[in-house]
């Protein structure tokens, strides 16, 4: 018998504020800008993409476009999702 795989899907994993804001720190910590566009896609399916679509007033099928892997979502397009799915980003000087 074959053993079945199934695909891990990190949306399956965030159902707490608490596990969102570690998981987008950490995305965030290590720096890759790719890796946060998705991880900000894992949230929005997490918490129902088409809550999202609504709330940000971009269409459903363009949310998944716009954080799809290898996409290059415009900063306006990312802003607006983080204000529907209410994530703030502080910034903080960077100390030598």
């Amino acid at each position: 018998m074959k053993p079945v795989i199934t695909e891990f899907d990190p949306a399956d994993y965030l159902d707490s504020e608490e596990m969102i804001a570690e998981y987008l720190t950490q995305v965030l910590t290590d720096g890759d800008t790719d890796e946060l566009i998705r991880a900000i896609g894992h949230v929005a399916k997490a918490r129902g993409m088409s809550q999202i679509a609504k709330d940000s007033g971009l269409g459903r099928a363009s949310l998944y476009k716009a954080f799809a892997p290898g996409a290059q979502p415009r900063f306006d397009t990312v802003m607006k999702v983080m204000r529907a799915l209410g994530i703030e980003l502080h910034i903080t000087a960077a100390h030598a």
